[in-house]
């Protein structure tokens, strides 16, 4: 009897949707509404803001943050990824830990920085995005955290590694080939002393023939 797990595929391109600029600027406004007044703002960075953050900080702090962990969990169907032929990108997922970088910035430029934030990691709403507190070696802050939402058609998990890395080494979006977006991490993490052994060794598997 053939007790190989079903293929998981990727939603299908139709149901593909961007959010309305309404949409996320109420998602933006809603967060920052969240925010204590005064309190400074930082930015948390698992993934691709840790070497491309686009934007201006007065600080960076490596951080723990505990409750969700870096996975790749999410189809990216715009920036590594098309609909018809996703690609996959990091989110934070439920259970663990994880070690990344937090930003402050300057509150003088948050309008800017946060409108440009939500274009970039918030056109189809698969994440969720939360002011979580996070341990750094100068005592611990809250930071924006974009967390992956579950009820998302994007969230994909238990995918075999043999085809995750298919998709990864395949895949290609508005932001370039999904395997440099993996590989990219993967580097930054270490270059900042940031351990990450599945990414390490999923790297490794991808510079391989």
């Amino acid at each position: 009897m053939d007790t190989q797990s079903p293929l998981i595929t990727a939603p299908a391109a139709s149901s593909f949707r961007l959010l309305t600029n309404a949409e996320r600027q109420a998602s933006l406004q809603a967060t920052m509404a969240a925010l204590p007044p005064g309190r400074d703002i930082w930015i948390y960075g698992y993934g691709s803001l840790i070497w491309r953050p686009e934007f201006d900080y007065l600080e960076r702090r490596h951080a723990l943050l505990y409750g969700y962990h870096r996975a790749l969990c999410l189809w990216s169907r715009v920036n590594r990824g098309t609909p018809e032929k996703p690609g996959l990108v990091f989110g934070l997922d439920i259970g663990g830990s994880c070690r990344g970088v937090v930003f402050r910035i300057n509150p003088d430029q948050a309008p800017e920085i946060m409108e440009a934030l939500w274009r970039r990691e918030m056109p189809s709403g698969a994440y969720i995005p939360r002011w979580l507190n996070c341990r750094t070696d100068h005592g611990n802050i809250s930071a924006l955290t974009f967390t992956m939402n579950r009820n998302n058609d994007a969230y994909v998990r238990d995918l075999p590694q043999d085809h995750l890395l298919e998709i990864v080494r395949n895949a290609h979006g508005t932001y370039g080939p999904c395997i440099d977006y993996v590989l990219e991490t993967a580097d930054a993490l270490m270059n900042h002393n940031i351990v990450d052994k599945r990414l390490s060794a999923l790297a490794l598997r991808l510079r391989k023939a």
